[in-house]
């Protein structure tokens, strides 16, 4: 078996350290026993079994990061609307929805990935700063989306119930803070935006309900007539790209 090269080696490290860094202050506001883990985990004497393994239970986080801390829970919860609004609950299937939601997700991240590229993996690679430096500037360009996609009385809600003052400057935000009401803020959106997608479809549930019963129809399910008319509406409008626009015009505008 041949040897994993030190730059694959250097960038996996690193990318799983700032992770799990950044997950260690949403989960506990002592962030310095995880950056005590960063260095051990980067020091030439420890043990490569160990590390690999510390290696290994961090990257077991990233599904975690991914939820908390990024745009998917906003999208995968517009998109599981949508289909509800269809009137479709198991089309398209979740893992045509969840796959989807990751591509956006990717596509939406990706400025703040090569920002976090540019910033801290680079240079951290080129050896022009330690893993600790690296790790805490890879985590500004995450806290600056999460802040911009927070609503402020999200964050005043987290910050009255941790007791804590309102921080002067974006830096000093800890992720123990912000996580939480970066979810919230995330929620609501998703709310409004899958509110905002049910009414036309609801209005020809309506339609076709009223219609059935005045002509008497009343054993007639009005999902029969109603379902196949929001599909070619759907159809019509081209709904998978104006949602597609809509939710990515939501982190941009």
């Amino acid at each position: 078996m041949q040897p994993r090269s030190p730059r694959r080696h250097a960038k996996a490290a690193l990318a799983v350290l700032m992770g799990a860094s950044v997950l260690g202050f949403a989960m506990t506001a002592q962030g310095s026993a995880l950056d005590s883990v960063a260095d051990e985990v980067t020091r030439q004497d420890f043990s490569p079994v160990l590390r690999n393994f510390v290696l290994l239970s961090l990257l077991s986080l990233v599904p975690v990061m991914m939820i908390a801390m990024t745009s998917f829970t906003r999208i995968v919860i517009v998109l599981s609307l949508l289909r509800h609004a269809l009137g479709l609950p198991q089309t398209p299937p979740n893992s045509v929805i969840i796959v989807l939601s990751l591509c956006l997700t990717w596509f939406t991240m990706a400025p703040v990935a090569g920002k976090i590229d540019q910033d801290a993996l680079a240079p951290y690679l080129n050896q022009q700063i330690t893993a600790t430096e690296a790790i805490e500037r890879g985590k500004d360009p995450l806290r600056q989306f999460m802040l911009s996609q927070t609503r402020e009385s999200d964050l005043k809600v987290v910050l009255e119930m941790a007791k804590a003052p309102m921080p002067a400057t974006a830096k000093e935000v800890a992720f123990s803070h912000l996580v939480p009401a970066f979810l919230l803020s995330e929620l609501q959106t998703a709310f409004q935006i899958g509110f905002v997608i049910f009414l036309p479809f609801l209005l020809i549930d309506l339609v076709v309900s009223a219609i059935l019963m005045a002509l008497g129809m009343i054993m007639l399910p009005p999902t029969t007539i109603s379902l196949p008319l929001k599909i070619l509406l759907f159809i019509l409008i081209d709904g998978w790209v104006l949602t597609a626009k809509a939710l990515l015009g939501s982190f941009w505008n």
